[in-house]
């Protein structure tokens, strides 16, 4: 693929998303930060495995602010135990993401994926009656709340 295509596509891409954004649902927003935190993951695995330090960190710190962002969204008062035990998840994330990068250990990439998938996956079969409902109840709706 020649740059000028490879440039587009890239531009697409960024437009692309930034009008899924735009017009997203809180709970698709929420979705989409944990399909980004994966997909960071993922490529910091690649990256350390052909040991392209720099690129592995990179992506890795990446991963760790989105799951930072997630971990920053919580309602802790209207969550209550479910927003307790997500922030003590999310905070084990970064600590293992963060180890991981350290001592360049895919198996703490590998657990971090496994814990978001299952998080994630929760997420997105949740029945469409409860995500309307805690939308209209609250436009700011975060993941603690739904």
């Amino acid at each position: 693929m020649n740059a000028l295509k490879k440039r587009g596509l890239n531009q697409y891409g960024k437009i692309s998303v930034g009008s899924e954004v735009e017009f997203a649902s809180p709970h698709r927003l929420i979705q989409m930060l944990m399909a980004g935190a994966l997909e960071k993951i993922a490529t910091a695995k690649g990256f350390m495995i052909r040991g392209e330090t720099a690129a592995k960190g990179e992506h890795i710190s990446w991963a760790i602010s989105i799951i930072g962002g997630l971990q920053s969204s919580l309602d802790m008062e209207a969550g209550g135990e479910i927003a307790q035990n997500l922030d003590d998840l999310y905070a084990y994330m970064v600590r293992r993401l963060t180890e991981a990068n350290l001592n360049d250990d895919v198996g703490g990439l590998d657990e971090v994926t496994s814990l978001l998938l299952e998080i994630k996956g929760a997420w997105d079969v949740m029945p469409e009656n409860v995500k309307k409902a805690s939308l209209q109840t609250n436009d700011t709706t975060t993941a603690a709340e739904l």
